[in-house]
């Protein structure tokens, strides 16, 4: 498969490109700046290409019509305004290419599903953040994503038994619930590889 990468610097973003490489997929790293960018080491005969990508510019966002895929791992960075994780949301709505999406629990439809530990560190920690990872999270739902409510992540390997549940069927945990980026982004390629896409919102767990 050849898949785009959103977000390809940041911490779960670069597991993301790591991680299809190691699985034999092309990658295209979807980057503000290719020229600053260092991609992985090759993996047997896959590729990763560096892509310019400005979210908040739509006559700077490639075309994505040679992907199979898209996985976004943007975030609000330090500096951006308000706006940009809708607006990468938009741009990868109107590419038309498949998506899986990373989002938030306790963001929009999951509010309160991490329980109210979880829900409490959440409005000190993320606050006003959560309105607009609600409405990114929608823009990529009304164009078919599968969006992930991810926990609060943490480093570390890939959990061996970690899986995906509907956010209907999630079990609100007493804990705050906790994950890794390694996992999640495993499990975003796991819903990239299949055949066919699975909508809507689902959440990690281990």
């Amino acid at each position: 498969m050849r898949i785009a990468v959103l977000g390809a610097t940041g911490r779960t973003g670069r597991l993301l490109v790591e991680q299809a490489a190691e699985r034999g997929h092309d990658v295209v790293a979807l980057v503000r700046a290719p020229d600053r960018y260092t991609p992985p080491a090759p993996a047997g005969r896959s590729r990763v290409e560096a892509r310019r990508a400005d979210v908040t510019d739509p006559g700077a966002f490639p075309a994505l019509d040679d992907v199979d895929v898209a996985l976004s791992a943007i975030g609000i960075a330090k500096g951006d305004g308000p706006g940009a994780l809708v607006a990468g949301a938009r741009r990868l709505a109107e590419s038309g290419v498949r998506t899986v999406w990373l989002g938030a629990l306790g963001a929009g439809p999951s509010k309160g599903a991490g329980g109210l530990l979880y829900s409490v560190v959440m409005r000190v920690f993320v606050g006003g953040e959560l309105a607009e990872k609600a409405a990114a999270d929608q823009v990529a739902l009304d164009a078919g994503a599968t969006v992930f409510h991810a926990p609060d992540l943490t480093d570390g390997p890939v959990a061996p038994a970690c899986r995906v549940l509907p956010l209907a069927d999630y079990p609100r945990p007493l804990l705050p619930p906790r994950m890794s980026r390694a996992s999640v982004a495993s499990l975003m390629l796991a819903e990239a590889e299949k055949p066919t896409p699975t909508p809507g919102i689902v959440v990690p767990l281990v």
